[in-house]
């Protein structure tokens, strides 16, 4: 998985292009691939009081 983190990192036209549909990630689970473009759209909400 953090393989999968550092190559989009290094290439990040393909984060647009998962989120647009247009590529997918072959070994990676729905959810997987849903937390990663989260990860990388900043989208992320700390769902703990700790973090509030």
């Amino acid at each position: 998985m953090i393989n999968v983190i550092q190559y989009l990192e290094q290439n990040p036209s393909l984060v647009g292009l998962l989120k647009e549909q247009k590529a997918s990630l072959i070994g990676v689970s729905p959810v997987e691939q849903k937390a990663i473009l989260e990860a990388f759209s900043g989208e992320m909400i700390a769902e703990s009081d700790v973090w509030n």
